[in-house]
């Protein structure tokens, strides 16, 4: 993906059961990307990279 360090983060709604994602946004101004993991399975999980602009529909169509 890159060798620039994600930067994980889980939203601040989420309840801290461990059934959430987590989302490494600090890449999506310098290369377009957005990767999102499972909270559950940090380390051997996964790791699936959206296009930042299909994220942002994605999250603005979660908030309407």
């Amino acid at each position: 993906m890159t060798t620039e360090s994600l930067r994980w983060f889980t939203s601040s709604y989420s309840e801290h059961g461990g059934a959430c994602i987590e989302v490494a946004a600090n890449l999506a101004a310098s290369h377009g990307i957005v990767p999102v993991r499972d909270s559950k399975d940090r380390h051997d999980g996964p790791v699936v990279a959206f296009p930042a602009t299909a994220w942002s529909v994605f999250v603005s169509d979660l908030k309407r």
